[in-house]
């Protein structure tokens, strides 16, 4: 589990259809093998460590749902994975991407960024006005979406434009999108609908009494 608050950018040295080899001297001091480190968002196994180094092994099922194979992509952001008893700066991600969006405009709003996203159906479900998305790994607000969440933006301040992977993104680019974890929750609480403990109460929707009952 990570929080999406990026720790460092790396340089991906080496890449093939089984590794990836990540540059993070600043880094690697903190990563064992085993671990867990989200890359650009997506949640990756360290398996060999240099002193300056970390190699990741690929699946194809993760080559072919994010864009690890695409040979101009060279930075990527990163983040350890989140130890019990830290702060929670961002918000729970969990390094499962649901999909790719894509950049479709960019612009300097008094000193920060607005950047607008277009996503696919499988994210833009869980996709909020004021709702938390990991972009690349790096969890931030939804400042405005439309109605069906597949066009929406986010505002970035200067330090977190600065300090990740986005102010090397063009109009167009492609990028690696999670949406909020609660959200897949809610979701399945609600198509199980009165095929769970709905029917045991003989309740046909989800009501406030029903979620106080619940503990929610």
């Amino acid at each position: 589990m990570f929080t999406g608050l990026v720790q460092t950018i790396g340089i991906i040295e080496h890449r093939d259809r089984d590794q990836l080899v990540i540059h993070c001297p600043d880094l690697v001091a903190k990563i064992a093998i085993g671990d867990s480190v989200a890359v650009n968002g997506v949640c990756l196994t360290a398996t060999h460590i240099s002193d300056t180094n970390f190699t990741a092994d690929v699946s194809p099922e993760t080559l072919g749902r994010t864009n690890f194979g695409d040979r101009k992509l060279k930075y990527v952001n990163l983040e350890t994975a989140l130890a019990v008893g830290d702060k929670i700066g961002g918000h729970f991600v969990s390094g499962h991407i649901d999909g790719m969006g894509k950049l479709s405009d960019r612009a300097l709003v008094g000193n920060s960024w607005e950047l607008s996203f277009e996503a696919i159906s499988e994210v833009a479900r869980y996709i909020v006005f004021k709702g938390s998305i990991a972009i690349n790994g790096i969890s931030l607000t939804v400042s405005y979406c439309n109605e069906s969440g597949t066009n929406f933006r986010v505002a970035v301040i200067p330090h977190t434009y600065d300090n990740t992977t986005l102010k090397d993104l063009d109009v167009g680019s492609y990028v690696h999108l999670e949406g909020d974890l609660l959200g897949k929750y809610v979701e399945k609480f609600l198509k199980l609908g009165s095929h769970s403990a709905l029917a045991q109460k003989n309740v046909n929707s989800i009501t406030p009494e029903f979620l106080v009952e619940h503990g929610w």
